[in-house]
Order: structure tokens, then C-alpha cells, then sequence
């Protein structure tokens, strides 16, 4: 210790710049540990913003915050009601079971008379059926002429045709390859669960049968899920996103599973679907390089909707920004300062809390709507911000926490007021990333890929099954259908897009 006392330098100067220094270097180091912290035990999920919650996580505050009319003009949060149960579906299979008093029974207790029927009590419970499996026999008579089986070398036999298989000389079914392809994908049932779930049944189904099952199906529904990418080409607005995904036959340590989505995650009416169609399309690739998404989008030079990851600025898109990750930075600045404080990390929050009250109140209003009231209401706040962030990244050590966040906003800053331009764009890319979540969640379940080929199939059963459920479809029906048609080859590509099929 003595040692280490005597090496300091005697100058004050110097001494006070060390100190400084070594307070910076603390201070950082204690915003990565609360970070860190709140990542291991914290929640791992945000309020979503637009879900009209108004991000409640930080309504305690009460730190500096412009004055605007859209505080004031907001209505009480309206009291919770009392939860209800919804009624059982009509068209659902029913047994009514009666529970009637005897005859002996039908008679007052006072008088002796005869008791009338003055109504009923009704009460439902749901019955769960096990699935049942079923083996359908083909069988085809074989005919011959006997009289040709006497006098001639050569006899006739006459059979009627097999039926097409979608995969011939397969015992699978449409339905049976909906089924499979459906626990995995949609409900993120790895194949060895389903394997023991089949063995129950007493059907010995093996994974690898079931997975060379899907390869080709992926297969065969290739050309419809090359139409999928073409209609989303045409479109001027396409959100983007990737995650990472692990196969282990791949020399990189870690692949990508890229996805692009348009319209919104919420099925509308046949002529809304037509104009704006809801497709979601995943695209497997061994790297996150720029080169990826050049290939994918063709040239494509409508609007990109993306966080900021870096790759995206490499296309012909005009990339639009998202509000929802740059508050994320401020959210992370916030944690960084420690609980019980408020400061310029909190009122930024709350400033960005402005924009989407502003988008809750447009929700429903056509994009020319949307437009003019961005330019009357947003456009003004935007500006007065702008001139705050300048303001603290002066006032701010860049390194810390609140730094970032500051640096990463000016640096996305014409990204982030690109919605304003159209009424179609959004103010964050929250639907990619509600688009993704699927896969994410279900890779926590199936965890890896084994080879690259895989991991293709994956990124076409995935995208049919989101594009189905973004339309309003139930993808098992909607996969059976599709497996079903184009099995028997008598249905074009077109008449299989979910919002030309009638289920």
C-alpha cells in the first residue's frame, strides 16, 4: 500500500485528472452492472407502446416535461371491469344431458295440484375429445378376361388409377402432414415429442420420417412461397428484422434468420387483405452481411422499416427508423442511473410517450388522415426534441449510458422522422418484431437446426403458417388445403394465396 502511495505524482493538477478519470471509469462501471443486472433478474419484456398503456413503467416520475395540450386532453383511465366468462361456440358439437325430478315429484307439496313448467336452468361445460387416427384403405379391384387368360399370351388387366399422393409412395396424408408441420412450427413441438405422442396412439412414426416429411413439403410449397416474395416486392412499405438461429452443420458460429413482413399482424376484410396484403416471409442465411438482404428485397426502393443495425443501408430502400428502440436506449439509460433518481434519461421517455399518444388517437384514420395530423401535432415535438437532444449530447460524456442513447437518436435522427413522409409508414418496426417472436419462441424449444437445408424448409413453413394466421386462416386448414390441391395439381399458385382461399 505504501508502494502504491508513493507512486502517485506530488502535482495537484494531476491528481484531481486522475481522480476524475478514475470517478468516470466507476461511474461506468456501475451503469454496465446495473444493466447487466436488470437483464439477469429484471423483466425481460417491455410495455408495448402501442397498447395504450402509455408506458406505465415510468408514470411515477416526475421529472422536467414540456407543457402540450395532449396531456390535458387525455380521458381517466377508465376503472377495470369485472372479468366475465365468454360463451362456448354455437356451431361447436353439443350433448344436452337433462336432469328432470320424477313424476312423483311434480306435484305441490301445499295443495296436491299438479306442478307446471315455468322455465329452465342451462349451464355449459366443455368436453375435451382425444384426436383420433384413423387408416384409410385404398382398394382397387383388378379385372382380367378369362377367356384371354386361356387362348393368349398376352392378358389385359384393367384397374381403376391411384388417387395422386403429395408424397407417392407415402402413407402421409395431407392432414397428417398438416398436423405435424403445424405442432412444430405453430405450437413449437420438437418431432421426438411428437414421435412419443404418435407411439400412444400406437403408431411407430420415427423423426426422421417426419422430418424428411417436411423437407418436402417445404419442397412442393417453394412456388408458392416464391409468389409470397414477389407480392411483397410490390409493396411501397416492408418492416425487416433477423435473429439468430444455430446449425450445427454450418462453419459459422452463429446464422441468421432474416424476416420481412407487410401489412399488419391484425386480419382485415377480404378487399383491405387485397390492396394491402399481410404477408410475413422468413429468409435463412449463414451470415448477417448486407449482402443477405440485397438478394432478398431485388432492388426494391419502397420504404424499409428497420431498427438500426447497419447491413439495411447497403439496399436501394429509403430505411425508415424505429421509435420503439430509440426509447429502448433511453429505457437502458434510465436503469443505468439506479432506482429513485429522474433526469434527462426519464424525460426523454416521456417526451417520446407524446408521439404515441398521438398514434393511438390516429389509429383509425386513413393514411392521408394520419399525414395531416403527424405535420400538425408530431412534426412540432419532433422539432422541440431535436433541439434537446443537441442540447444534452453537449452537456453528456458520451460513454455513458445516457451518451449513447443521445448519440444513437441524433444518428438515426432522419430515420426517425421518416414516418412523417406517409401516412402508410409506422413509427416503429413493432410489427417485425411481433412477426418474429414466433420463431424466436420456438426455437427456445427445437433449439437448432442440423444442416443448412433445414433451416431453409423452416423459413418456408414458417412463413406460410404467419402469413395464414396474419389473414385471419387456421394453418392446419389452411395447410391441408393447399397440401390437398396442390397434390392433386388441379389449383394454380394465385388461387392458394391466403386471401384468395375460402376456408
Amino acid at each position: 500500500m505504501k508502494n502504491d502511495i508513493d507512486a502517485l505524482p506530488n502535482d495537484p493538477e494531476l491528481l484531481k485528472k486522475l481522480l476524475l478519470e478514475m470517478s468516470i471509469k466507476c461511474a461506468h462501471f456501475e451503469e454496465m452492472f446495473r444493466v447487466a443486472q436488470n437483464k439477469q433478474f429484471g423483466k425481460s419484456s417491455e410495455v408495448c407502446p402501442d397498447q395504450g398503456d402509455f408506458f406505465n413503467e415510468v408514470d411515477h416520475v416526475s421529472g422536467e416535461e414540456p407543457d402540450n395540450d395532449l396531456d390535458r386532453d387525455e380521458p381517466a383511465s377508465p376503472k377495470r371491469k369485472k372479468p366475465t366468462r365468454s360463451k362456448l361456440p354455437m356451431d361447436t358439437l353439443r350433448e344436452t344431458i337433462i336432469y328432470d325430478i320424477s313424476d312423483d315429484e311434480k306435484q305441490c307439496d301445499c295443495c296436491g295440484h299438479e306442478l307446471h313448467k315455468m322455465g329452465e336452468d342451462k349451464s355449459e361445460k366443455l368436453e375435451f375429445v382425444p384426436a383420433q387416427i384413423k387408416v384409410v384403405e385404398h382398394v382397387r379391384p383388378k379385372y382380367s378376361c378369362r377367356n384371354c387368360e386361356k387362348t393368349s399370351t398376352k392378358v389385359v388387366i384393367k384397374q381403376a388409377p391411384l388417387p395422386p399422393s403429395i408424397i407417392p409412395k407415402s402413407f402421409a396424408t395431407p392432414s397428417l402432414l398438416s398436423q405435424i408441420i403445424t405442432s412444430k412450427y405453430q405450437y413449437a413441438l420438437p418431432l421426438y415429442r411428437q414421435e412419443s405422442m404418435f407411439k400412444q396412439y400406437g403408431i411407430a412414426l420415427s423423426r426422421q420420417t417426419m422430418s424428411s416429411w417436411a423437407l418436402k413439403c417445404a419442397e412442393i410449397l417453394k412456388p408458392l412461397y416464391q409468389h409470397l416474395h414477389q407480392v411483397l416486392l410490390q409493396q411501397r412499405v416492408i418492416h425487416a428484422d433477423e435473429t439468430t438461429v444455430n446449425v450445427l452443420a454450418s462453419e459459422k458460429s452463429k446464422c441468421y434468420m432474416w424476416l420481412y413482413c407487410t401489412g399488419t399482424d391484425s386480419p382485415g376484410n377480404s378487399a383491405q387483405a387485397t390492396s394491402n396484403p399481410n404477408i410475413v416471409l422468413y429468409d435463412y442465411h449463414a451470415s448477417r452481411a448486407s449482402a443477405c438482404a440485397i438478394e432478398f428485397l431485388q432492388g426494391y426502393s419502397g420504404y424499409l422499416q428497420v431498427d438500426g443495425y447497419q447491413g439495411y443501408a447497403s439496399t436501394k430502400a429509403t430505411l425508415v427508423g424505429c421509435w420503439a428502440h430509440a426509447r429502448r436506449k433511453f429505457i437502458e439509460a434510465d436503469i443505468a442511473q439506479g432506482k429513485g433518481k429522474s433526469g434527462k434519461a426519464n424525460f426523454a421517455v416521456n417526451f417520446i410517450k407524446k408521439l404515441y399518444r398521438i398514434e393511438i388517437k390516429i389509429k383509425e384514420l386513413s393514411p392521408e388522415e394520419k399525414y395531416d395530423y403527424r405535420q400538425e401535432h408530431a412534426k412540432p415535438l419532433l422539432n422541440e426534441f431535436h433541439t434537446w437532444l443537441i442540447k444534452s449530447s453537449e452537456q453528456v460524456l458520451p460513454k455513458t449510458a445516457l451518451g449513447k442513447a443521445l448519440s444513437y437518436n441524433l444518428n438515426q435522427w432522419p430515420k426517425l422522422i421518416r414516418y412523417l413522409e406517409d401516412g402508410e409508414l409506422n413509427i416503429d418496426n413493432n410489427r417485425a418484431e411481433r412477426a418474429i417472436k414466433p420463431f424466436v419462441i420456438g426455437r427456445k424449444n427445437w433449439m437448432f437446426s442440423n444442416a443448412a437445408k433445414g433451416a431453409e424448409a423452416s423459413a418456408v413453413l414458417y412463413s406460410l403458417i404467419e402469413t395464414a394466421k396474419s389473414n385471419g386462416l387456421v394453418p392446419f386448414d389452411y395447410l391441408h388445403h393447399i397440401l390437398k390441391e396442390l397434390g392433386e395439381g388441379r389449383t394454380s399458385v394465385e388461387d392458394l394465396l391466403p386471401w384468395n382461399v375460402s376456408l
